[in-house]
């Protein structure tokens, strides 16, 4: 790619993530609160996959070979509804609902909405079920890839080592993984919880194909995806340095982010910090 055609693309991807931020800032002053930090954190990643490295159908969301994307960490819905909203699978007016009783948008994502491969909510089972799909599409010879998001919280769950086994055992070279390392989880840095580092050398030792970046840089994000396609007879592990509430200086200079109640009068300061960005 020509470095004009790389810039133009980074700068289109950036406008998306914007936007996906400001779909997460709308869906969080619908009910006051709810897992913004998280959403504004992984937009970044969300605006490459949805907007340059997926194959999917917006029309077809059960097209057989579509790429699938995992999301292990359930509460981070809100920034998959944005992408789904923002690339069609949904209609955007239904982020208006996100939370509310009788929703399909839960706080936690579920098969019942078009776009989500896995139900979340108990984090730790996210790598199984795309280590699981991986070998099926093999099996099934489809040349679909599976993008699996977990968290740093989740290599606290040893059911995440087990997939993480599998995953290298069986050579799945069109499986990802990219574990978000923002160190917060709901009790406190994970470094204080339960130090889950150093987390690249592990994958390494785990056998995967690993890199670390910076999780909230497009044109690191693409690296890493154009560096990673070209490694064969392994999976991939994707390690995102993220910051919580990236985009909004109010949110980003909080101390706890897993789950925040926002002020009315704060809502549109957010939206005018996000917008101010590119």
């Amino acid at each position: 790619m020509h470095d004009t055609d790389r810039a133009a693309l980074v700068t289109a991807l950036k406008t998306r993530a914007r936007t996906l931020r400001l779909h997460v800032l709308r869906m969080g002053e619908c009910v006051g609160q709810g897992y913004v930090g998280q959403g504004l954190d992984i937009a970044d990643l969300m605006a490459v996959l949805y907007f340059h490295t997926l194959r999917f159908d917006p029309a077809r969301p059960d097209w057989e070979d579509r790429d699938r994307f995992v999301l292990s960490i359930g509460h981070y819905a809100i920034a998959l509804y944005a992408a789904l909203a923002e690339a069609g699978v949904i209609p955007e007016a239904e982020l208006d609902t996100y939370g509310a009783d009788g929703s399909r948008l839960e706080m936690s994502a579920a098969e019942s909405l078009p776009g989500v491969e896995m139900t979340g909510g108990s984090l730790g089972h996210g790598l199984s079920q795309a280590v699981g799909m991986a070998i099926g599409l093999r099996l099934d010879k489809r040349p679909s890839r599976v993008f699996n998001l977990l968290s740093d919280g989740e290599l606290q769950e040893g059911a995440t080592w087990e997939a993480a086994m599998s995953g290298a055992h069986y050579r799945l070279d069109h499986l990802y993984a990219f574990i978000d390392c923002n160190n917060q989880q709901a009790d406190g840095p994970p470094s204080q919880i339960m130090n889950v580092e150093p987390v690249e050398e592990k994958w390494k030792a785990f056998g995967w194909d690993t890199r670390r970046i910076d999780g909230n840089n497009i044109d690191a994000i693409l690296a890493a995806l154009e560096e990673a396609g070209r490694v064969s007879e392994r999976p991939h592990a994707i390690i995102l340095d993220t910051l919580m509430g990236k985009g909004v200086p109010l949110f980003e200079r909080r101390e706890k982010l897993h789950f925040i109640r926002v002020g009315r009068e704060e809502w549109e300061l957010a939206r005018k910090q996000v917008s101010e960005v590119l």
